[in-house]
């Protein structure tokens, strides 16, 4: 059976933030922020992943993170 934990350290000290960045174009040029993206992230070691938010609404994205 395969641990749970951080990829990196092995940590099951999480956080997530919502962010938003710029995508390319004309979004850039305006400073538009289109694209959204809910950030998890290892309070150990700093890993970070990223996911789509609108394709990460019917998940659990914790469980997603430590491989559940």
């Amino acid at each position: 059976m395969k641990e749970k934990g951080c990829m990196k350290c092995g940590s099951t000290d999480a956080g997530q933030k919502e962010v938003a960045m710029t995508g390319t174009g004309l979004s850039k040029l305006f400073d538009v922020q289109t694209n959204q993206f809910i950030v998890v992230y290892c309070k150990d070691c700093g890993y970070s992943e990223f996911y789509n938010k609108q394709a990460s609404k019917a998940s659990n994205i914790l469980d997603l993170f430590f491989g559940g």
